[in-house]
């Protein structure tokens, strides 16, 4: 018996691009492909996506489940690492809780916290759903391990570099320069160096640079970084950076 991507896709959850996604890595082929590309999975396909998905929830790559699935990697290394992972989790988990209680004692008080007190240890991987949705899964299996490679440590630090790079630009905005003035030309280089961080040089082209960019102006979540000053001021940076990336960047 075989089931439809249109069945699949109803029983599981996924979306039709995941799997596609894990048919063009090789992670998850069809069993057939009938008329018109349409993708069929059979009994066995559907085993392989059953523990494709629970080492997902795990939090597991895609390159290391396909590892594992394929015999190249053994359970017993798999589990370790992924126990690593956990113990880089619950560090997080730790470092909210505390971050929570520590808001809580503020309210109690009267007292005010700073925001890089009351954020420390949350995740950027909770837009995980959405990046997948808009770069695809290698991005995010790519952006969510990068992440936990850096470590509490590497993570706070990171934070504290967003933290500094959002200031200057509020500073760039309050002093009511144009988005080509070198002050704020100087910025956006510092801002892409600072993407650099999570996305490779190489690959921050003018098109993707001007996307994400782009975002700070259509989405509130991001906008919030740069609306301190002015209400404009996620235009100020998306026009500047745009400028810079006109300037500097290939297509």
């Amino acid at each position: 018996m075989e089931w439809s991507t249109t069945q699949v896709v109803e029983a599981t959850g996924i979306t039709s691009r995941t799997l596609r996604h894990y048919d063009r890595i090789g992670l998850l082929l069809p069993s057939r492909t009938g008329a018109g590309g349409l993708r069929y999975y059979n009994q066995q396909a559907l085993i392989r996506l059953q523990r494709i998905l629970l080492l997902r929830q795990l939090g597991m790559p895609l390159a290391e489940i396909s590892q594992v699935l394929d015999g190249q990697t053994s359970d017993i290394k798999a589990l370790l690492e992924q126990r690593q992972r956990l113990q880089i989790t619950q560090e997080q988990i730790a470092m909210q809780i505390r971050s929570v209680d520590a808001t809580i004692a503020a309210l109690e008080k009267g007292q005010t916290i700073m925001p890089q007190d009351m954020f420390a240890g949350f995740n950027h991987a909770k837009y995980d759903a959405e990046v997948r949705e808009r770069w695809g899964d290698a991005a995010a299996d790519r952006s969510n391990a990068w992440w936990s490679d850096l470590g509490t440590s590497g993570q706070e630090d990171f934070r504290q570099q967003l933290e500094a790079l959002n200031s200057g630009w509020d500073e760039i905005i309050a002093a009511g320069v144009e988005p080509d003035a070198e002050s704020a030309q100087q910025m956006a280089a510092r801002h892409i160096d600072w993407l650099s961080l999570t996305i490779p040089r190489d690959e921050l082209s003018k098109a993707k640079v001007k996307g994400i960019t782009q975002m700070y102006v259509d989405d509130e979540r991001f906008a919030a970084n740069y609306n301190r000053v002015s209400p404009a001021g996620p235009q100020f940076v998306r026009d500047a950076i745009h400028h810079w990336a006109d300037h500097h960047l290939s297509d």
